[in-house]
């Protein structure tokens, strides 16, 4: 199974993003999932412009990103906006249940919602 990190690039110039969605290849098979709370944060950080045009992006992603060679695709032509990171390699089986632990251990993890910096 491969796997490839989606970036909203909030401030390009200084090199600072946000990890906002996962795509899980795996041969003409392509997910692509997005974490709604990360978008929401990158609302108050984004232009309205940019965030209209974040989000439009994320759902054409999410409706006509099919193959692995249309992934790597994205990951070579980014917009300065949305990035895509290069397709990596894991040993994992494609199931519903990996591609859910790697969702929450790179993009977001729902259990950590709230907690405070002493935890």
């Amino acid at each position: 199974m491969k796997y490839s990190i989606i970036y909203i690039e909030t401030h390009p110039e200084i090199q600072e993003r946000l990890s906002v969605g996962l795509m899980v290849a795996d041969g003409d098979f392509v997910e692509v999932r997005t974490s709604i709370e990360k978008i929401k944060a990158a609302e108050v950080l984004l232009s309205k412009k940019e965030f209209v045009f974040v989000s439009r992006t994320l759902a054409e992603m999410k409706m006509n990103v099919q193959t692995e060679q249309e992934v790597s695709y994205l990951s070579r032509y980014s917009n300065n906006i949305i990035t895509v990171s290069p397709l990596q390699s894991i040993d994992m089986d494609n199931t519903p249940k990996n591609r859910e632990w790697l969702f929450h251990n790179y993009i977001y993890n729902q259990n950590r919602k709230g907690l405070s910096a002493a935890q």
